[in-house]
Protein backbone atom coordinates (compact mmCIF):
# COMPACT_ATOMS: atom_id res chain seq x y z
CA UNK A 1 0.00 0.00 0.00
CA UNK A 2 1.78 3.11 -1.21
CA UNK A 3 -0.52 6.10 -0.83
CA UNK A 4 -2.52 7.01 2.26
CA UNK A 5 -2.65 10.75 2.82
CA UNK A 6 0.13 12.96 4.11
CA UNK A 7 1.70 10.33 6.44
CA UNK A 8 3.07 12.77 9.06
CA UNK A 9 4.30 9.85 11.18
CA UNK A 10 6.32 8.39 8.28
CA UNK A 11 4.96 4.86 8.71
CA UNK A 12 4.75 1.97 6.26
CA UNK A 13 1.56 0.06 5.48
CA UNK A 14 0.77 -3.48 4.37
CA UNK A 15 -2.71 -4.59 3.34
CA UNK A 16 -4.26 -8.04 3.10
CA UNK A 17 -7.69 -8.53 1.54
CA UNK A 18 -8.61 -12.20 0.96
CA UNK A 19 -10.44 -13.30 -2.19
CA UNK A 20 -13.57 -14.09 -0.16
CA UNK A 21 -13.80 -10.58 1.33
CA UNK A 22 -17.42 -9.44 1.04
CA UNK A 23 -18.63 -5.99 0.11
CA UNK A 24 -19.17 -3.98 3.31
CA UNK A 25 -16.94 -6.38 5.18
CA UNK A 26 -14.95 -5.52 8.34
CA UNK A 27 -11.42 -4.18 8.71
CA UNK A 28 -8.93 -5.11 11.45
CA UNK A 29 -5.89 -2.88 12.00
CA UNK A 30 -2.95 -4.85 13.48
CA UNK A 31 0.02 -3.12 15.17
CA UNK A 32 3.25 -5.08 15.72
CA UNK A 33 5.48 -4.83 18.79
CA UNK A 34 9.07 -3.67 19.22
CA UNK A 35 11.72 -5.51 17.13
CA UNK A 36 8.89 -7.02 15.06
CA UNK A 37 7.66 -6.33 11.53
CA UNK A 38 4.12 -6.41 10.22
CA UNK A 39 4.97 -9.70 8.49
CA UNK A 40 6.51 -11.40 11.54
CA UNK A 41 3.60 -10.37 13.76
CA UNK A 42 1.11 -11.68 11.23
CA UNK A 43 2.95 -15.02 10.98
CA UNK A 44 3.00 -15.41 14.74
CA UNK A 45 -0.53 -14.24 15.50
CA UNK A 46 -2.28 -15.91 12.57
CA UNK A 47 -4.41 -12.92 11.61
CA UNK A 48 -4.18 -13.50 7.85
CA UNK A 49 -5.16 -17.18 8.26
CA UNK A 50 -8.23 -16.06 10.22
CA UNK A 51 -8.91 -13.40 7.60
CA UNK A 52 -9.06 -16.08 4.90
CA UNK A 53 -11.29 -18.22 7.08
CA UNK A 54 -13.74 -15.43 7.94
CA UNK A 55 -13.45 -12.87 5.12
CA UNK A 56 -11.71 -10.01 6.95
CA UNK A 57 -9.61 -7.18 5.52
CA UNK A 58 -6.37 -6.53 7.42
CA UNK A 59 -4.24 -3.39 7.63
CA UNK A 60 -0.74 -3.63 9.09
CA UNK A 61 0.83 -0.22 9.85
CA UNK A 62 4.59 -0.56 10.26
CA UNK A 63 7.17 1.45 12.16
CA UNK A 64 10.42 2.50 10.47
CA UNK A 65 13.78 2.21 12.22
CA UNK A 66 14.46 5.84 11.28
CA UNK A 67 11.61 6.77 13.68
CA UNK A 68 12.55 4.38 16.48
CA UNK A 69 15.73 2.30 16.74
CA UNK A 70 13.94 -0.84 17.97
CA UNK A 71 10.91 -0.42 15.73
CA UNK A 72 8.53 0.64 18.50
CA UNK A 73 5.55 2.87 17.87
CA UNK A 74 6.19 6.17 19.68
CA UNK A 75 3.09 6.01 21.89
CA UNK A 76 4.72 8.09 24.63
CA UNK A 77 5.81 11.05 22.45
CA UNK A 78 3.52 14.09 22.62
CA UNK A 79 3.63 14.52 18.83
CA UNK A 80 2.65 10.87 18.31
CA UNK A 81 -0.12 10.55 20.89
CA UNK A 82 -2.64 13.20 19.88
CA UNK A 83 -5.43 13.44 17.35
CA UNK A 84 -4.53 15.25 14.16
CA UNK A 85 -0.79 14.62 13.93
CA UNK A 86 2.13 12.20 13.93
CA UNK A 87 1.74 8.44 13.90
CA UNK A 88 -1.98 8.46 14.89
CA UNK A 89 -2.86 10.62 11.88
CA UNK A 90 -0.81 8.38 9.58
CA UNK A 91 -2.78 5.36 10.79
CA UNK A 92 -6.04 7.29 10.46
CA UNK A 93 -5.16 8.19 6.86
CA UNK A 94 -4.34 4.56 6.07
CA UNK A 95 -7.71 3.45 7.42
CA UNK A 96 -9.57 6.09 5.41
CA UNK A 97 -7.81 4.97 2.23
CA UNK A 98 -8.59 1.28 2.80
CA UNK A 99 -12.22 2.01 3.69
CA UNK A 100 -12.64 3.94 0.44
CA UNK A 101 -10.72 1.51 -1.77
CA UNK A 102 -12.33 -1.70 -0.54
CA UNK A 103 -15.90 -0.76 0.45
CA UNK A 104 -15.30 -1.41 4.16
CA UNK A 105 -18.22 -1.19 6.58
CA UNK A 106 -17.30 1.96 8.53
CA UNK A 107 -19.15 0.65 11.57
CA UNK A 108 -16.89 -2.43 11.70
CA UNK A 109 -13.34 -1.10 11.95
CA UNK A 110 -11.28 -2.62 14.77
CA UNK A 111 -7.70 -2.29 16.05
CA UNK A 112 -5.31 -4.48 18.03
CA UNK A 113 -1.63 -4.49 18.92
CA UNK A 114 1.13 -5.96 21.09
CA UNK A 115 3.44 -4.08 23.48
CA UNK A 116 4.28 -0.72 21.85
CA UNK A 117 1.61 -1.65 19.30
CA UNK A 118 -0.74 -2.27 22.21
CA UNK A 119 0.11 1.11 23.71
CA UNK A 120 -0.47 2.70 20.29
CA UNK A 121 -3.80 0.87 20.15
CA UNK A 122 -4.66 2.71 23.38
CA UNK A 123 -3.65 5.96 21.65
CA UNK A 124 -5.82 5.27 18.60
CA UNK A 125 -8.87 4.26 20.66
CA UNK A 126 -8.60 7.45 22.72
CA UNK A 127 -7.79 9.89 19.92
CA UNK A 128 -10.06 8.41 17.22
CA UNK A 129 -12.88 6.66 19.13
CA UNK A 130 -15.24 7.70 16.33
CA UNK A 131 -13.35 5.39 13.93
CA UNK A 132 -13.34 2.12 15.90
CA UNK A 133 -16.04 -0.27 17.02
CA UNK A 134 -13.57 -2.07 19.28
CA UNK A 135 -9.94 -2.45 20.26
CA UNK A 136 -7.73 -5.14 21.82
CA UNK A 137 -4.61 -4.23 23.79
CA UNK A 138 -2.06 -7.01 24.38
CA UNK A 139 0.76 -6.39 26.90
CA UNK A 140 0.22 -2.66 26.43
CA UNK A 141 -0.26 0.47 28.52
CA UNK A 142 -3.03 3.00 29.13
CA UNK A 143 -3.38 6.12 27.02
CA UNK A 144 -1.20 9.04 28.20
CA UNK A 145 0.35 6.99 31.00
CA UNK A 146 3.72 8.42 29.88
CA UNK A 147 4.77 11.59 28.07
CA UNK A 148 8.46 10.82 27.46
CA UNK A 149 10.90 7.90 27.24
CA UNK A 150 11.90 7.96 30.92
CA UNK A 151 8.27 7.94 32.06
CA UNK A 152 7.54 5.15 29.58
CA UNK A 153 10.23 2.93 31.14
CA UNK A 154 8.95 3.67 34.66
CA UNK A 155 5.35 2.88 33.68
CA UNK A 156 6.42 -0.30 31.90
CA UNK A 157 7.96 -1.41 35.20
CA UNK A 158 4.64 -0.80 36.95
CA UNK A 159 5.40 2.40 38.84
CA UNK A 160 3.69 5.79 39.04
CA UNK A 161 0.55 5.16 37.01
CA UNK A 162 -1.76 8.17 36.76
CA UNK A 163 -4.81 8.18 39.04
CA UNK A 164 -8.07 6.67 37.84
CA UNK A 165 -9.60 10.15 37.44
CA UNK A 166 -6.59 11.23 35.36
CA UNK A 167 -6.81 8.12 33.18
CA UNK A 168 -10.49 8.85 32.55
CA UNK A 169 -9.91 12.53 31.77
CA UNK A 170 -7.08 11.71 29.35
CA UNK A 171 -9.47 9.75 27.11
CA UNK A 172 -12.27 12.30 27.42
CA UNK A 173 -9.86 15.10 26.54
CA UNK A 174 -8.32 13.33 23.53
CA UNK A 175 -11.25 14.09 21.19
CA UNK A 176 -14.67 15.73 21.18
CA UNK A 177 -16.40 12.37 20.89
CA UNK A 178 -19.24 11.55 23.29
CA UNK A 179 -19.98 7.92 22.34
CA UNK A 180 -20.92 5.21 21.76
CA UNK A 181 -17.38 4.21 22.74
CA UNK A 182 -15.35 1.30 21.34
CA UNK A 183 -15.43 -1.99 23.25
CA UNK A 184 -12.15 -2.89 24.96
CA UNK A 185 -10.33 -6.25 25.17
CA UNK A 186 -7.25 -6.45 27.41
CA UNK A 187 -4.71 -9.31 27.47
CA UNK A 188 -1.56 -9.65 29.59
CA UNK A 189 0.72 -12.33 31.03
CA UNK A 190 1.04 -12.47 34.81
CA UNK A 191 4.80 -13.17 34.47
CA UNK A 192 5.51 -10.27 32.07
CA UNK A 193 8.79 -8.62 33.12
CA UNK A 194 8.86 -6.19 30.18
CA UNK A 195 5.50 -4.48 30.73
CA UNK A 196 4.17 -5.05 34.23
CA UNK A 197 0.64 -6.45 34.23
CA UNK A 198 -0.57 -3.67 36.54
CA UNK A 199 -0.88 -1.77 33.25
CA UNK A 200 -3.62 -4.16 32.14
CA UNK A 201 -5.85 -3.35 35.11
CA UNK A 202 -5.06 0.36 34.59
CA UNK A 203 -6.34 0.06 31.00
CA UNK A 204 -9.53 -1.54 32.28
CA UNK A 205 -9.98 1.28 34.82
CA UNK A 206 -9.29 3.88 32.14
CA UNK A 207 -12.37 2.71 30.23
CA UNK A 208 -14.71 1.65 33.04
CA UNK A 209 -16.12 5.08 33.86
CA UNK A 210 -16.40 5.96 30.19
CA UNK A 211 -18.47 2.81 29.62
CA UNK A 212 -20.35 3.37 32.91
CA UNK A 213 -19.34 -0.05 34.25
CA UNK A 214 -17.35 0.87 37.35
CA UNK A 215 -16.73 -1.67 40.08
CA UNK A 216 -16.11 -5.41 40.00
CA UNK A 217 -16.72 -7.43 36.83
CA UNK A 218 -20.24 -8.44 35.88
CA UNK A 219 -19.04 -12.04 35.77
CA UNK A 220 -15.89 -14.16 35.67
CA UNK A 221 -15.78 -17.23 33.45
CA UNK A 222 -13.16 -19.70 32.25
CA UNK A 223 -12.11 -19.73 28.59
CA UNK A 224 -9.64 -22.38 27.41
CA UNK A 225 -8.51 -22.79 31.01
CA UNK A 226 -7.94 -19.09 31.70
CA UNK A 227 -10.10 -16.60 33.65
CA UNK A 228 -11.98 -14.00 31.63
CA UNK A 229 -13.46 -11.02 33.46
CA UNK A 230 -16.24 -9.14 31.68
CA UNK A 231 -18.08 -5.91 32.33
CA UNK A 232 -21.55 -5.54 30.78
CA UNK A 233 -23.50 -2.37 30.08
CA UNK A 234 -27.14 -2.04 31.28
CA UNK A 235 -28.30 -3.80 28.09
CA UNK A 236 -26.16 -6.84 28.91
CA UNK A 237 -23.60 -6.18 26.16
CA UNK A 238 -19.99 -6.94 27.09
CA UNK A 239 -18.07 -3.66 26.71
CA UNK A 240 -14.80 -4.62 28.47
CA UNK A 241 -13.08 -8.00 28.77
CA UNK A 242 -9.86 -8.76 30.65
CA UNK A 243 -7.60 -11.81 30.40
CA UNK A 244 -4.57 -12.37 32.65
CA UNK A 245 -2.69 -15.43 31.34
CA UNK A 246 -1.04 -17.41 34.14
CA UNK A 247 2.70 -18.10 33.83
CA UNK A 248 2.94 -16.16 30.53
CA UNK A 249 5.69 -13.62 29.89
CA UNK A 250 5.74 -10.71 27.45
CA UNK A 251 3.98 -11.47 24.20
CA UNK A 252 0.84 -12.45 22.34
CA UNK A 253 -0.90 -15.62 23.53
CA UNK A 254 -1.38 -18.12 20.73
CA UNK A 255 -2.70 -21.64 20.23
CA UNK A 256 -1.22 -23.04 17.04
CA UNK A 257 -2.27 -26.70 17.24
CA UNK A 258 -5.45 -28.43 16.12
CA UNK A 259 -8.35 -27.53 13.87
CA UNK A 260 -8.81 -24.16 15.57
CA UNK A 261 -5.07 -23.44 15.66
CA UNK A 262 -3.69 -20.13 14.48
CA UNK A 263 -0.22 -18.64 14.22
CA UNK A 264 3.28 -19.85 14.88
CA UNK A 265 5.35 -19.81 18.06
CA UNK A 266 8.28 -17.38 18.05
CA UNK A 267 9.81 -14.37 19.77
CA UNK A 268 6.99 -12.66 21.72
CA UNK A 269 4.51 -15.09 20.15
CA UNK A 270 3.83 -17.42 23.04
CA UNK A 271 2.23 -20.87 22.80
CA UNK A 272 0.01 -21.07 25.87
CA UNK A 273 -3.06 -22.92 24.57
CA UNK A 274 -5.34 -19.94 23.96
CA UNK A 275 -5.53 -17.95 20.72
CA UNK A 276 -5.95 -14.28 21.54
CA UNK A 277 -6.44 -13.67 17.80
CA UNK A 278 -9.44 -15.99 17.55
CA UNK A 279 -11.01 -14.87 20.82
CA UNK A 280 -10.57 -11.18 20.03
CA UNK A 281 -12.21 -11.66 16.63
CA UNK A 282 -15.00 -13.58 18.34
CA UNK A 283 -15.44 -10.77 20.90
CA UNK A 284 -15.91 -8.39 17.97
CA UNK A 285 -18.47 -10.66 16.32
CA UNK A 286 -16.22 -11.40 13.34
CA UNK A 287 -16.18 -15.20 13.55
CA UNK A 288 -19.89 -16.03 13.51
CA UNK A 289 -20.26 -16.86 9.82
CA UNK A 290 -16.97 -18.77 9.56
CA UNK A 291 -17.79 -20.77 12.72
CA UNK A 292 -20.98 -21.94 11.04
CA UNK A 293 -19.10 -22.83 7.84
CA UNK A 294 -16.43 -24.70 9.83
CA UNK A 295 -19.11 -26.70 11.65
CA UNK A 296 -20.75 -27.52 8.32
CA UNK A 297 -17.43 -28.77 6.93
CA UNK A 298 -16.88 -30.98 9.98
CA UNK A 299 -20.42 -32.41 9.64
CA UNK A 300 -19.87 -33.10 5.94
CA UNK A 301 -16.58 -34.84 6.67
Amino acid sequence: MEKFGTDPGSLSAELYVPENFPKNGPLVVVLHGSTQSAESYDTGSGWSALAEECGLALLFPGQRLTNNLIGSFNWFETGDSQRGGGEPLSIRHMIAQVVDDHAIDRSRVFITGLSSGGAMTSVMLATYPDVFAGGAIIAGLPYRSADNMLEAIIRMNGYGSPSDSQLDSFVRGASKFSGPWPTISVWHGDSDTTVDNSNASAIVRQWQKIHKVEGPPTRVETVDGFPREVWCDPDGRVVIEHYIIKDMGHGTPISAAGDEGLGEEGKYMLEVGISSTRHIADFWGLTRTCSVKRAERKTAA
